[in-house]
C-alpha cells in the first residue's frame, strides 16, 4: 500500500488498525501482526509502535509483555460506550458556549444549521456537520479537552458518515436543539443535544457492524433508540 503523504505515518497506522476491527479482520483478542502491517503499508516499525501506544490509551488495543498488542474487547457496549464517551466531551465545549454565546459564535453556527436544513446530500451535510463542531472546539476546547475528544472519535469513520443516506433527517434535529439550546444560554439543552446526537450515532453504527456480520445482534440492538 503506497504512503498517504500528508498525513502522518503514526496516524495512518491506527486508521488502519481500527479500519481492521471495523471490518471483522480483526476480532476481540487478536494479536496485531506488526510485521504484517509494515509490510502491508510500507513503514517502518517506529510508527506503528506509536499507533499502538495511542490505540492502548484509547482503549482499543492492549499489550501483553514479551507477547506483542491484542484487540481489546469489542462488542456493541463498547461501540456505544464510544460514542457515549463521545457525546459527553463534546458536551462540554457545547454548554460552555451556551454558558457564553460569543456573537461571532453564533453567526457561524446559524449559518451552519440553515446549511444543513437546506442540504440532503449526505457529503455536504456531513462537512457542514464537521465544520460546526469545530467551530464550537476551537473556540470552546482547551488541549486536554481537544485531545480526549479526538481520541473518542475511534470507531466514527469518516468514510462511513459521508455516504450515510439519513444524516440529514436522523441528524438535524439534534444541530438544531443544540443552536437553540446555545443562543438561549441553556447549558444542559446543549450538553443533552451532544449526548442524544452521540446516541443515535452509536446505534447506528451498531446496525451497520451488524449487518456486515462483525458484530453478533444482542438485546441492546433491539431496544429503541430515545428520540429527542
Amino acid at each position: 500500500m503506497p504512503k498517504r503523504y500528508g498525513v502522518k505515518e503514526k496516524d495512518q497506522v491506527v486508521s488502519h488498525i481500527i479500519n481492521l476491527v471495523l471490518t471483522g479482520k480483526l476480532r476481540s483478542g487478536d494479536r496485531v501482526d506488526r510485521n504484517e502491517i509494515a509490510h502491508e503499508l510500507g513503514l517502518s516499525r517506529v510508527p506503528i509502535q506509536e499507533a499502538v501506544v495511542q490505540l492502548e490509551h484509547d482503549g482499543i488495543l492492549s499489550t501483553r509483555y514479551h507477547r506483542g498488542a491484542f484487540v481489546e474487547r469489542f462488542d456493541e457496549s463498547v461501540v456505544l460506550e464510544h460514542h457515549e464517551l463521545h457525546g459527553m466531551l463534546l458536551g462540554i465545549a457545547s454548554a460552555r458556549a451556551a454558558t457564553d454565546p460569543r456573537p461571532h459564535v453564533l453567526s457561524q453556527l446559524d449559518s451552519l444549521t440553515d446549511f444543513m436544513r437546506a442540504n440532503r446530500e449526505s457529503r455536504a451535510f456531513h462537512e457542514a456537520a464537521w465544520q460546526y463542531r469545530q467551530t464550537i472546539n476551537e473556540e470552546y476546547a482547551g488541549p486536554r479537552l481537544l485531545a480526549e475528544i479526538r481520541a473518542s472519535q475511534s470507531f466514527m469513520p469518516r468514510s462511513f458518515w459521508v455516504t450515510y443516506l439519513n444524516n440529514h433527517d436522523e441528524m438535524l434535529p439534534f444541530y438544531e436543539a443544540e443552536t437553540n439550546s446555545i443562543r438561549g444560554r441553556d447549558p444542559d439543552g446543549a450538553r443533552a443535544a451532544c449526548a442524544g446526537r452521540a446516541e443515535a450515532m452509536g446505534r447506528i453504527m451498531v446496525a451497520e457492524l451488524i449487518r456486515r456480520g462483525v458484530l453478533s445482534p444482542s438485546r441492546l440492538a433491539r431496544e429503541p433508540s430515545v428520540a429527542l
